[in-house]
C-alpha cells in the first residue's frame, strides 16, 4: 500500500484559478476556510508539495481494506467478444462499500487531532454519508448528515447504515435549518439537491465552534486523498506488465475520477505512458459536457467560496435519476481545469445504456455495481466494442468505485422496464445559469 498521497497541482502546466471569497470576491485565504475545515486540510488544499505523507493513524484504518484489488474482467471480455483487455480497480471492498472512506478517514483524523468533536456533511446516494459516519466512529466523533431527499426516500438502508455507525441523518431540505424550512414552505415535496444539502450542513457547522464541515468530493485535498487508488493501480498493473491505453472514470464531483486518473496523468505528462483519459458523466447532469466554465458557488444558498469550475448553475435541481452521487451541479475545479487544459476528455451517457452495461457486468463478473460506476462501465463497453470492430488490443482501465447492494431499487425499476432516459435541455441549463454571478476571469 502506498504511504503518500499525490498532489497533481505542482505538475500542471498552469496553476488552477483560486477560490474567491463570496463577499469580497477576492482570492480566499486560509482564514476564510477556517470556520469549515481544520488547518491541516486547508494546508493540503493549497499545498505546492507533490507528495504528502499519509499519517500512521490513517494507514492503520486503511489496512482494513487496502490495498483494494485490481481485477481483469475476463468473463466480460468474452461476452463482448473483444480483443481489448479490461481492468477494474474495485473500491467496493471498503467498510462502506465505496471509495469514499479514502478521504473520510483522513478528514476525521485531522479534525479529531485539532480537537473537533463533530462533523456535518451532505450526501446524495449515501455513499459519502455512510463513509463519514464510519470514519467518525473510529475517532469517537459525532456525525450529522443531510441526505438529498430523493435519495433519503428511495435508499432507506443507506440511511440505516449511517445510523448503525452513530450518525444523525436528515432529509434535505430539512426542518432543521432556516434555509431548509424556507424551501419546504414553498414545496413540501422538494426532491432536494446536493447544493441544498451542502448549504444546510455548512450552516450548522459555522454556528458551532466545536463542529466542522466535511466534503466528500470536489476540493483539491479530497481528490488528493483518493489518489491512493491510482497509485495502487499503477503498482498492480506493473506487476502484470500492463499499461492502459484508455482510462475511463465516472465523474460527478470528481473524486473517484481524480483518484484513479491523476497518478496516470502524472506518468503521461512525464512521458512514461500515453493513455487517453476520459471523464464519464450522466446525460441528466452533464456539468463538463454542457456546463459553463466559470466561477460559481459550491452550494445553492451561496454560502461557500466561489470556485472556477464547470457548472450547471448553483440553483440547478437535477432530475431524481438513479445516478446518485453524480447529480451535483458543479465539477471539481481541479478536474475542470485539467479538462480545460486538454489533458482529459469528457462524454455523457444516458442511464438505460449504463444499467444495460451494469447487468452484463454483474452477470459475468459477479459484482452488482453502484449506479455511479455504471457510467464508466458503459464507456468501457463502448471502447471494447470499438476494439472488436477495429481489431485493436487496447488495455482499458476503470475504477469500480462501489457496489450496488443498497441500490437495488434502481435495478428493480430497470428490470421492470420502468427506467427512462433523461437528457438535460439547454433551456434548463440557461435558467440555472442566469443566477450565476458574472465575475471577470
Amino acid at each position: 500500500m502506498p504511504t503518500q498521497w499525490y498532489n497533481i497541482v505542482p505538475d500542471l502546466p498552469a496553476p488552477p484559478p483560486p477560490p474567491l471569497h463570496p463577499g469580497t470576491l477576492e482570492p480566499a485565504g486560509p482564514d476564510d476556510f477556517a470556520p469549515l475545515f481544520p488547518m491541516a486540510l486547508i494546508e493540503q488544499e493549497v499545498s505546492a508539495e507533490r507528495y504528502i505523507d499519509i499519517p500512521g493513524g490513517v494507514l492503520d484504518i486503511y489496512r482494513l481494506w487496502r490495498p483494494s484489488p485490481l481485477f481483469r474482467a475476463h468473463r466480460l471480455e468474452r461476452l463482448l467478444d473483444t480483443p481489448a483487455r479490461i481492468y477494474y480497480k474495485y473500491e467496493g471492498v471498503s467498510p462502506a462499500g465505496s471509495h469514499k472512506p479514502n478521504t473520510a478517514v483522513p478528514q476525521a483524523y485531522y479534525n479529531n487531532a485539532e480537537g473537533i468533536t463533530k462533523l456535518t456533511t451532505e450526501t446524495g446516494a449515501g455513499q459519502w454519508g455512510s463513509s463519514l459516519a464510519f470514519a467518525t466512529a473510529q475517532y469517537g466523533m459525532e456525525c450529522e448528515v443531510w441526505q438529498v431527499a430523493a435519495s433519503y426516500r428511495t435508499k432507506p438502508y443507506r440511511r440505516t447504515m449511517m445510523e448503525v455507525w452513530g450518525a444523525t441523518v436528515h432529509p434535505s431540505p430539512s426542518e432543521v435549518t432556516e434555509y431548509g424550512r424556507a424551501i419546504l414552505a414553498e414545496d413540501p415535496d422538494h426532491p432536494g439537491s446536493l447544493g441544498i444539502a451542502i448549504s444546510e450542513a455548512v450552516a450548522m457547522a459555522v454556528a458551532d465552534p466545536s463542529t466542522r464541515y466535511a466534503l466528500g468530493s470536489v476540493l483539491n485535498h479530497v481528490l488528493m486523498h483518493q489518489t491512493i487508488i491510482g497509485e495502487e493501480a499503477l503498482l498492480q498493473l506493473a506487476k502484470v506488465g500492463e499499461t492502459p491505453d484508455v482510462l475511463v472514470g465516472c465523474t460527478g464531483g470528481g473524486s473517484n475520477f481524480g483518484g484513479l486518473a491523476f497518478p496516470f496523468l502524472r506518468e503521461k505528462m512525464e512521458g512514461r505512458m500515453n493513455p487517453t483519459i476520459r471523464c464519464v458523466e450522466p446525460a441528466a447532469c452533464p456539468s463538463l459536457t454542457k456546463g459553463e466554465y466559470r466561477y460559481d458557488f459550491g452550494d445553492t444558498a451561496g454560502m461557500t467560496p466561489l470556485m472556477k469550475m464547470h457548472t450547471l448553475g448553483h440553483s440547478f435541481i437535477p432530475d431524481p435519476i438513479h445516478a446518485g452521487g453524480l447529480r451535483y451541479h458543479g465539477m471539481s475545479p481541479l478536474v475542470s481545469h485539467i479538462y480545460e487544459l486538454g489533458l482529459a476528455e469528457a462524454i455523457s451517457i444516458p442511464q438505460v445504456e449504463c444499467f444495460t452495461a451494469a447487468l452484463n457486468f454483474a452477470k459475468t463478473e459477479g459484482i452488482v455495481p453502484a449506479p455511479e460506476p455504471t457510467h464508466a462501465i458503459a464507456a468501457a463497453v463502448r471502447e471494447a466494442l470499438a476494439c472488436r470492430e477495429s481489431g485493436e488490443e487496447k488495455v482499458i482501465l476503470t475504477a469500480l468505485c462501489g457496489h450496488g447492494h443498497l441500490d437495488l431499487a434502481a435495478y428493480e425499476k430497470f428490470l421492470a422496464g420502468e427506467m427512462v432516459d433523461y437528457d438535460l435541455s439547454d433551456e434548463a441549463v440557461a435558467a440555472a445559469m442566469a443566477e450565476v454571478p458574472v465575475i471577470a476571469g
